[in-house]
C-alpha cells in the first residue's frame, strides 16, 4: 500500500519575501511545491492541485411562532474569489500508472491571483479564507490530501485625498432627571484625517462643555464593526479596539483636548468591498452624564495597510502633527490592560456600564509615526563661519563723515 510507503506529503508555499510570512496581495503570483517522500517505490495515478478562496457567512436566529412553538432560522451565503485547478502528475495515455522510486519528489506549481480580492478575515459569523489543496490518487485506494492556507491582504493606501481629509463633528444633549432640566452637555471633536494604519497615534482635538449641575466624564474609543450579510439580512458585531478616559469635568466647566493621543493597536485592515462581509472602524467620543444616557459623537475611520508618507503630502496639517499632547507618555503602565466591551460606549438605555480603564500600548513603535519624521524638516540652519574680513567693505566714493559736526 502506498500509505505504508508514504513518509511525508505536504505543500510548501514561497512567500513574496524570503523568510517572511506567507502573505500575498491581489494580482501576485503564488508559487510553491508539493513534496512527496516515499520510503519505497510506489505506483501512483495522478497528483492534482486546487487553489480556492471564498468568503462565507452563517448564523442562526430563533423565532417564536406562538406561546409554545419556536423554530430556528438559518442564514448563509458565500462569495467565491479564487478557483484554480492544475494537474501536477498526470497518468500515462495508455491507462497505466506512474511508478515513483523511493526518495523525495517535488512538484512545483504557480498560479496568478485575481486583481480583486478581499483581505483574509476570521469573524464570529463569517470568514474570508484562501488555501491550496493537493490530492494524491492511486488506483483502488483512498485519496491522500494535503492542505495549506495562505493570507491575502488587500492594499489600502491612506495617501489619497478621501482618506487624508479631516473629520469633524459636533453634538449636544439635554440632561434630564425626573422630568427636570439639569442643563446641557455639548461636544465638538476633530481628527486630522480619516485614514490611519496600525501603530499610528490619532491626535484628538475636542471641546466638552458641561453646563449641567453634576460632573461628567469624557471618553474616546476606536470601535470595530463587523457586518455579515445573507439573504438580505444583516448581523453585526461591535467591539472596542482601544480607549482612553479623560478627567472628570466639574459642573459649569469646559475641558479642551489639545491633540489627546490614542494609539491604534495591531488590528486587521478595513474590508469595504466584499458583498457579504464588511469590517469598518470609527472613533467615538462619548460623555458619561449621570442620570441619563451618554452623549455620543462618531467619526469614521479607515484602517489601511500603506502608511502615510511623511513628506509626500501636505494635506495633513504639519502644525496639527506638532500639537499632539504627549504628556500621557509618563503615565503609561508597564502592562497594557484589555479594552472594554462595546456596550460600555454605546449610547442606549440598555448599556449604561462605564468604560474600563484605558488600554495602553507599549511605546516600542511610538517614534515610528509621521510626527517624529516631521522634526527633520524644522532643524535650524548653522550660523555663518566667523571671519575678520568685512564681507561688505565701504566704497571709496563715499565721503568720510565729520565726527565734529
Amino acid at each position: 500500500m502506498i500509505f505504508e510507503r508514504l513518509k511525508r506529503f505536504f505543500i510548501v508555499l514561497e512567500g513574496p519575501e524570503r523568510d517572511g510570512p506567507v502573505a500575498f496581495s491581489p494580482g501576485q503570483a503564488v508559487s510553491g511545491r508539493v513534496v512527496l517522500e516515499l520510503a519505497a517505490a510506489a505506483r501512483l495515478g495522478a497528483l492534482r492541485l486546487r487553489a480556492m478562496g471564498a468568503a462565507r457567512v452563517h448564523w442562526t436566529e430563533s423565532r417564536s411562532a406562538g406561546s409554545s412553538t419556536a423554530y430556528t432560522q438559518s442564514y448563509s451565503d458565500q462569495v467565491e474569489f479564487l478557483n484554480h485547478r492544475d494537474t501536477l502528475l498526470a497518468p500515462p495515455d495508455n491507462g497505466e500508472v506512474t511508478v515513483l522510486q523511493a526518495g523525495r519528489h517535488e512538484f512545483p506549481f504557480t498560479f496568478q491571483l485575481p486583481e480583486t480580492l478581499a483581505t483574509s478575515f476570521e469573524g464570529k459569523h463569517g470568514s474570508v479564507r484562501y488555501w491550496v489543496k493537493a490530492k494524491l490518487h492511486r488506483p483502488w485506494s483512498t485519496v491522500k490530501k494535503a492542505k495549506k492556507e495562505f493570507t491575502v491582504i488587500e492594499p489600502i493606501d491612506i495617501n489619497t485625498p478621501a482618506l487624508l481629509a479631516p473629520q469633524a463633528g459636533a453634538k449636544e444633549k439635554l440632561a434630564r432627571a425626573w422630568y427636570c432640566n439639569r442643563g446641557q452637555v455639548s461636544v465638538t471633536a476633530k481628527i486630522d484625517r480619516k485614514g490611519y494604519t496600525p501603530g499610528e497615534v490619532i491626535p484628538i482635538f475636542a471641546e466638552i462643555d458641561n453646563c449641567t449641575s453634576r460632573a461628567v466624564v469624557p471618553k474616546a474609543a476606536i470601535i470595530q464593526t463587523q457586518t455579515f450579510i445573507a439573504r438580505g439580512t444583516k448581523k453585526q458585531k461591535k467591539s472596542v479596539v482601544t480607549s482612553i478616559v479623560g478627567d472628570p469635568i466639574a459642573a459649569g466647566k469646559r475641558e479642551v483636548w489639545h491633540g489627546r493621543a490614542l494609539k491604534i493597536p495591531p488590528v486587521g485592515p478595513s474590508i469595504l468591498q466584499c458583498r457579504i462581509i464588511q469590517v469598518e472602524y470609527s472613533l467615538k467620543v462619548c460623555v458619561d452624564i449621570p442620570g441619563t444616557s451618554k452623549l455620543l459623537l462618531e467619526l469614521p475611520l479607515v484602517i489601511g495597510t500603506i502608511p502615510l508618507h511623511p513628506f509626500g503630502s501636505r494635506t495633513s496639517s504639519v502644525s496639527s502633527q506638532y500639537s499632539v499632547n504627549l504628556d500621557w507618555l509618563s503615565t503609561i503602565p508597564e502592562q497594557p490592560e484589555a479594552p472594554p466591551e462595546y456596550s460600555a460606549v454605546v449610547s442606549s438605555p440598555e448599556a449604561e456600564q462605564s468604560l474600563a480603564p484605558p488600554c495602553r500600548s507599549e511605546l516600542s513603535g511610538i517614534v515610528e509615526g509621521p510626527f517624529f519624521a516631521y522634526i527633520q524638516e524644522f532643524r535650524f540652519r548653522p550660523p555663518p563661519l566667523y571671519s575678520e574680513i568685512d564681507p561688505n567693505p565701504p566704497s571709496d566714493n563715499i565721503r568720510p563723515r565729520c565726527m565734529t559736526c
